[in-house]
């Protein structure tokens, strides 16, 4: 939970902002006011810690960390289909990540994309084709492994979901965005399969995602998928904006998004976990976090070195796209 001392730090620090802007010491305590109540009233407080030890620590044997396959590891197999969960389970890993997308007719499946271009034999958005069309594709075409998966088919959730749970593996949900559309299929999930709850996480990039889930289904342990500069930089540190104007713009933004992830939007949603790129964490990062209850798990983490030294040195769970070698993240 956040600290006592760090909401008076941070609504203290709101306050002193506001009067410095506005010039009025009533108008700054008014504000300051509103939004503490507003977070009083309206965060959801995390699900117990027992829980959420469940789904983020259950046990698992690769030094005792949780070593999730990123798209049910897209290395070793078509990415976000049923020979990639099973792929990943045979190779060790404790959980996969799968991606929710849904079709025109409303189905939700498991696709990465917008459209089914880069992974299938298909073109064209996902919510353009229906579950029908999409079920002829192959989804193995792109895959440097299609010959020995040729034929494999993009999977609905519910078929991704039963098959993880055949093979015991922890899901982490991942949820771009249709708030609304995604929370309701995902309880309809969490209430045909009780044993999510004890063995799955939803998270996003997109705060509103999680607090519609939570709104939606309390009990759904959830997670805040963070990068910072997202908004501003491309993966490799390429600035998004080729102007002046518009890479500052847009790094002010990511400096405030940041803030909000690590001082308020954790807290209003409840989550149990933050996951995090790699090339941000650290073990005064975990302490950070473990201060306020919350799991830190990396991502996307693909060389032996690295592995190590999560399991041995930071002692938290990972996403990794490959369980078998070294290999460059995939973003």
């Amino acid at each position: 939970m956040l600290q006592i001392g760090d909401e008076v730090v941070y609504f203290s620090a709101l306050f002193l902002l506001v009067v410095l802007g506005t010039r009025s010491a009533t108008g700054a305590s008014l504000l300051t006011a509103f939004l503490y109540v507003f977070m009083v009233m309206f965060r959801f407080p995390p699900v117990p810690a027992d829980q959420a030890g469940r789904v983020l620590r259950p046990g698992a044997p690769s030094g005792g960390v949780l070593v999730v396959a990123h798209r049910g590891g897209c290395h070793d197999a078509p990415e976000n289909t049923l020979a990639a969960i099973r792929e990943a389970s045979r190779n060790g890993a404790t959980g996969v990540e799968l991606d929710l997308s849904f079709t025109a007719d409303g189905v939700p499946v498991l696709m990465h994309d917008e459209t089914v271009d880069r992974t299938t034999n298909g073109s064209g958005p996902v919510s353009k084709l229906q579950l029908a069309q999409l079920k002829r594709l192959d989804a193995a075409a792109r895959h440097r492994l299609r010959d020995k998966y040729s034929g494999e088919k993009v999977p609905t959730l519910q078929e991704a979901v039963e098959e993880s749970i055949r093979q015991q593996l922890t899901i982490f949900f991942n949820v771009k965005g249709q708030p609304d559309k995604a929370a309701s299929v995902l309880h309809e999930m969490y209430k045909k399969f009780p044993v999510l709850y004890n063995s799955s996480i939803v998270s996003s990039f997109e705060p509103k995602v999680i607090y519609k889930m939570r709104q939606t289904d309390p009990d759904v342990v959830t997670a805040l998928i963070h990068r910072p500069w997202r908004l501003s930089r491309f993966t490799d540190g390429a600035p998004r904006s080729l102007s002046i104007s518009g890479q500052v713009w847009t790094g002010v933004l990511d400096i405030l998004l940041d803030w909000a992830h690590h001082h308020i939007l954790w807290k209003l949603c409840g989550v149990s976990a933050i996951l995090m790129q790699k090339d941000y964490i650290s073990l005064d990062y975990i302490q950070y976090w473990a201060e306020r209850g919350v799991e830190v798990v990396g991502w996307t983490v693909n060389t032996a070195v690295e592995k190590d030294f999560y399991q041995n040195m930071l002692k938290i769970g990972y996403l990794t796209d490959s369980l078998l070698e070294d290999f460059d993240p995939q973003y």
